[in-house]
């Protein structure tokens, strides 16, 4: 190893650990395990989305109780909701907390810099929200995008924009690539990507969040110009009577995209 490329992975380590927020020692300790709340905290999580978002701790032990046949400890599942920010609607968040405003200490620094180029898979993810719009109805589309390869990682496609759409999309993401620990994750600053369940899960699972400044949307133009992409060729080459048309066809061509288009290498 050169010391270029010495330098280059000491400065990609010490901007990581900044970005988590942990030493390196720590970093080193962890680098390749998994978190032991994780997959609790998903199936912790399916209840309470199930429930509307409604249920406390005691009626998520029970959901577990009759839909998985697991039994767990009440303290647990409060420690594991308490972590990943899960609450019922009924208790009321602080101002800047509230669903729809973006959380200022978890806006994030931009790591990309626009570099692009990624040497390997699961090295560098971009992600975005995107409309899907017939007449006066509307779906919302998010994606993750490898930048080594140009392949979506994981979609969701919703009829609401809010943080369900963005973490049904990055767990979707961890549960289709186990080697992503390390990732840089880059998105613009929207709600959803500030939310601490957001962040949370990125630190659990060694993903490194990277976000573009305000207002400037060529820091992820790979996603935004994938976007456009299937937004260009969909319409384009279809006569789209509704909605439910129109996200089929979307899906349709995702598939398309992931595995039939043929890619031209850039000289």
């Amino acid at each position: 190893m050169t010391f270029i490329n010495l330098y280059r992975n000491e400065y990609r380590l010490s901007s990581m650990c900044e970005v988590l927020n942990i030493s390196r020692r720590t970093y080193y300790k962890y680098r390749n395990s998994e978190d032991r709340d994780y997959y609790d905290y998903l199936m912790i999580r399916e209840i309470f989305e199930g429930s509307k978002r409604t249920y406390g701790s005691r009626r998520i032990v029970e959901g577990l109780k009759e839909k998985y046949g697991v039994i767990f400890n009440r303290k647990k599942v409060q420690r594991i909701m308490k972590k990943y920010y899960l609450k019922p609607g009924y208790y009321r968040e602080p101002k800047d907390k509230a669903t729809g405003k973006r959380i200022e200490k978890n806006v994030r620094p931009n790591l990309l810099r626009r570099d692009f180029a990624a040497d390997r898979p699961d090295q560098k993810w971009c992600t975005d929200i995107t409309y899907l719009v017939y007449g006066r109805q509307r779906a919302y589309l998010s994606s993750i995008i490898d930048l080594y390869d140009m392949r979506i990682v994981a979609y969701v496609i919703s009829r609401l924009m809010n943080n369900r759409l963005v973490m049904d999309t990055l767990n979707q993401a961890l549960a289709k690539r186990k080697d992503a620990y390390g990732c840089i994750l880059h998105s613009d600053q929207g709600f959803q990507y500030t939310s601490n369940e957001y962040k949370t899960v990125c630190s659990d699972k060694g993903i490194i969040i990277s976000m573009s400044p305000k207002g400037s949307p060529v820091d992820n133009s790979p996603i935004e110009s994938w976007h456009s992409l299937l937004k260009k060729e969909v319409l384009y080459n279809n006569t789209i009577t509704s909605l439910s048309q129109y996200i089929t066809l979307v899906e349709d061509w995702i598939e398309f995209y992931n595995t039939e288009r043929i890619r031209i290498k850039k000289k």
